[in-house]
Formats: structure tokens, sequence, C-alpha cells
């Protein structure tokens, strides 16, 4: 059964459409990721959900309780929507110990010193924070720090936790250390979770299911491996996952690679649904591609220009005709060496209409 429901929500900035006609339900305990480029709309997507941005049209539900319709004039302060908020900043003060830090939404609420107590140490617990209770924050490692404002969103026995890019900050390692303790968490105290990223990895990680955004439209909504292996478009193929595009000509149904001397293999036929198009994108994967000997009838001819040790894995660059792709091995496999001939076989090629890949950065919207 859906717990949050997002209805037709829709963000306007002047002219600027920064949210158009969004839709999608969160089950109940449920981890949900929204991830896109910087300015695709998902930070103000979570923002309306919290109540710190109003709605230009549509509605938010929780449970029941309706949270925002600006048709029915309706609106629900955030305070009172019962929502833990982590940002991407840490958020936490200094003059006061990590336990008051914790205890402070609870005392904002005039709650009871004694159910103050309760969960503030329970919150604590769950963090692996009270040992440093009684100290300043600022004494933290990054990693601690984002515990503390973890700990602080716990405490008021949230019906949903609002994620907001809260890793992104910290360093690879200890990244990777705090996504699995928010999954830990989440499958502890059965809340769901709207998560915010651009980290494709992060979001593959933690989430049950992911919305990819693009200027504010939805473009798939699924689960991660059919994310990965049934992208809905070359938009959300080229964002999950490293990708590789190759220019081809349509030639009676089969991709031609400009420059490229070779034969191309009979496996290689352009979908029915592009017949149309006169050129198109040949896609991959770099780790969804096996070097095959030369005489390989399903092999494309390329030359190995680089040859890069990435600890478990090796990096290729290959020249396929004019153009150049990449390839990811085990550090194990046997692969050419740079400057030699080589042969590549697509183990599973994707086919797209031959428009520009956008580039992508890191700063959020």
């Amino acid at each position: 059964m859906s717990y949050v429901r997002l209805i037709n929500v829709t963000k306007r900035f002047g002219d600027v459409t920064a949210v158009d006609n969004l839709n999608y339900e969160i089950e109940k305990g449920e981890c949900f990721s929204m991830l896109g480029p910087s300015g695709c709309g998902k930070t103000t997507t979570l923002r309306m959900v919290a109540g710190f941005e109003d709605l230009s049209d549509g509605e938010v539900w929780v449970g029941d309780r309706l949270l925002s319709s600006p048709k029915k004039k309706h609106y629900v302060p955030p305070e009172n929507r019962n929502f833990g908020m982590v940002f991407q900043a840490f958020a936490v003060w200094p003059h006061l110990s990590v336990y008051e830090n914790v205890a402070f939404p609870l005392r904002i609420k005039k709650l009871p010193e004694k159910e103050i107590d309760d969960r503030t140490m329970d919150a604590l617990r769950a963090t692996n924070l009270v040992d440093a209770k009684d100290g300043s924050p600022d004494f933290l490692s990054g990693g601690g720090k984002q515990r503390v404002a973890l700990a602080r969103a716990l405490a008021i026995n949230p019906d949903v936790m609002l994620l907001d890019e809260p890793l992104s900050s910290l360093d690879p390692h200890l990244r990777e250390e705090m996504r699995f303790e928010i999954k830990d968490l989440q499958m502890k105290y059965g809340f769901s979770i709207i998560y915010v990223t651009h980290d494709q990895s992060e979001a593959m990680a933690l989430s049950d299911r992911i919305l990819v955004m693009k200027l504010g439209v939805v473009q798939q909504i699924d689960t991660p491996l059919n994310i990965y292996n049934h992208p809905a478009n070359k938009f959300v193929f080229s964002f999950i996952g490293l990708s590789n595009f190759l220019h081809a000509d349509n030639v009676g149904g089969r991709p031609v690679l400009p420059g490229h001397q070779g034969s191309t293999p009979q496996s290689f036929v352009i979908p029915g649904h592009l017949a149309g198009e006169t050129a198109i994108s040949l896609a991959s994967r770099p780790s969804e591609i096996d070097f095959v000997s030369m005489e390989d009838p399903e092999g494309l001819h390329g030359l190995v220009t680089r040859k890069a040790f990435l600890g478990e894995i090796v990096d290729y660059q290959i020249k396929i005709g004019d153009q150049f792709m990449r390839v990811q091995k085990g550090r194990r496999e046997q692969g050419p060496e740079s400057g030699q001939n080589c042969a590549v076989k697509f183990l599973r090629p994707f086919y797209y209409t031959d428009e520009p890949v956008e580039e992508f950065h890191e700063e959020d919207d």
C-alpha cells in the first residue's frame, strides 16, 4: 500500500518549470532515491515534500494526511509533518554537546524530560554515539558529525526520513561506510526514506527503487537492477553506469561505423523502431565488452590507445574507426597491450537515436 504520494506535483519559478507534473508513490519502509544531474529538480522536490517550498500545483500526501495542496488551500508546516531531515551540510551546533544536539528538536516540542532523555539515548545508541554524548561535535570526524545529524532526525521517531545529499562531503571510505549504516537504521526502525543524490553508486546500493529525473521530468522509476539492465532511454543509459556511444550510419538496417575497416558483426541489427533513422548511436557499457580473437566474426577491429591499471580493473581505451570507446576487464584477465590491434565483442549492445549526450556535473540543484 502506498504511503507517500505525490500527485501532479509542479513547481514553477517565474517562466521556468523546475518540476513538471511529478507523480510517484512510496511504500511504507521503502528506500526511494531521486537521482539526476544538477538542476534536474530533485532537491526542489524534496523541499516541497518537507514543506520548505510551496507547490505551484498538485498534492503531497502521507498516509491519509494531505500535507500540501494549492488548489485546496491546504498546507501543513514542516514542524508538523513528523519528517526527519538530514542535509548535505552536517548542521550541528558546536556550542552544544552531542547529546544536546540530538535532544534539541525534542526540547522545541516541549516534551517531558524523561521522554526527551529516553528518545535521545535511543538515537545515540542506534548511531554509536553514546561514548561521545558529552563532548562537542566539533571533535568528531565528518562521519561522526553526520551520525549526529542522523541521530537528531531519528530522535523524533519520523514517519519519513528525507536525506539531501547527506554523504557528499565525506571522503569515499566514510561515504561507503555511512551508506550501509543508513540502510541498517532504516531496516531496524522501518521508516520510509526519500534520498536525493547525484551519486549513482549510492542510489544503487541504498535504494529499493530509483527515480531518474531530467529537467524536472521523470525519465524512469524502477528497481536499481531494472534501471541498469533496461534503461528507458538514452539519457538513463548515459547517467546510470559508465557508457560508450559510437556514432553509426544506418545502412540497410545495419550500423556502419565511420572509418571502421573491418566487417560489421552479423548480430549488429538496428531495431525496427529506429528503421527510419539515418544516424544512430550504438551504446555499450565498458564492463559488457569482451576481447576476442581477430578472426572472430562477431569482433569489431580496433587499436588499443591506452591501458590503465585501476586496482581490481584494467581500463582500456580502444579506437574503433574514427571514434574511441572504453573497455574494462578484471585485472586477472588477459588483455592486449597499448599500441596493439584488438577485436572486441559487444555482449549487450543498445541502439538509440544519434542525439548529443549532455555532460553531467556534481553540483546539486
